[in-house]
């Protein structure tokens, strides 16, 4: 049945969206060489790749103070922008399951190490979860939080504002935009450590607005994970 079931609803390269042969998930023989993951070295807090090893901080960490303890990232996005578009604009959500694999193989070490009580996507406002349909953070979460064990706490966030699209701000414009732009809908304090999950870090603003509410309500430490995030300087 597994077989008839793959001739008749082959899967999708999640890079050029191309069939894949029977049986294969995930990524096509042609385009895994144009896949860049995040290597070493790595910078300590936000896990951006850096060019200069030497560095404390990534140029970017050493200039902000960041709410999270630390995170990581799986690929670098220009060689993804357009896989993760899909993803988060034009319905593809089977690519969850393709991701999720890629995070567990290359991330999970680091996940396993923080010992978390909770995996928690970062919200949509309902307004635009209704228009878009999903969350495609909370899909992530909900996969990874099964196969890896960690209880998702998908209601415990929610967005209470209606924010301006991250991507179309500067800056120090998405962190005034953040501001008061989430809330804790229960009580925290039994959850010490937990994860968030985004699609894509940029500047860390918005996971930086999500795990301060998280640590004002009492959680001791926050990491996050992501898909996506820029080359490092």
């Amino acid at each position: 049945m597994n077989l008839l079931w793959d001739l008749l609803y082959p899967g999708h390269c999640i890079v050029c969206d191309g069939l894949l042969m029977p049986g294969r998930a995930g990524i096509c023989g042609t385009c895994l060489p144009k896949v860049r993951y995040i290597r070493a070295p790595r910078c300590p807090k936000c896990g951006r790749e850096m060019k200069d090893g030497q560095r404390e901080l990534c140029f970017d960490c050493s200039k902000k103070q960041h709410y999270f303890e630390a995170g990581r990232a799986l690929y670098v996005y220009g060689s993804m922008a357009a896989s993760l578009y899909r993803f988060k604009y034009q319905g593809r959500r089977e690519y969850t399951a393709a991701y999720t694999q890629e995070i567990i193989l290359y991330l999970g070490d680091a996940i396993r190490s923080w010992k978390a009580d909770a995996f928690v996507p970062v919200p949509l406002h309902r307004k635009r979860q209704r228009k878009r349909g999903y969350n495609q953070a909370a899909l992530l979460a909900a996969e990874i939080s099964g196969k890896m064990g960690i209880p998702l706490y998908d209601k415990l966030v929610v967005r209470c504002r209606n924010t301006v699209p991250q991507k179309e701000l500067n800056p120090s414009q998405r962190q005034n935009n953040l501001k008061r732009a989430f809330k804790i809908t229960q009580d925290v304090v039994k959850l010490s450590t937990i994860i968030i999950m985004d699609d894509i870090y940029t500047t860390g603003s918005t996971i930086d607005a999500v795990a301060q509410v998280l640590l004002e309500a009492g959680a001791s430490k926050v990491y996050f994970i992501t898909l996506a995030m820029g080359a490092g300087l």
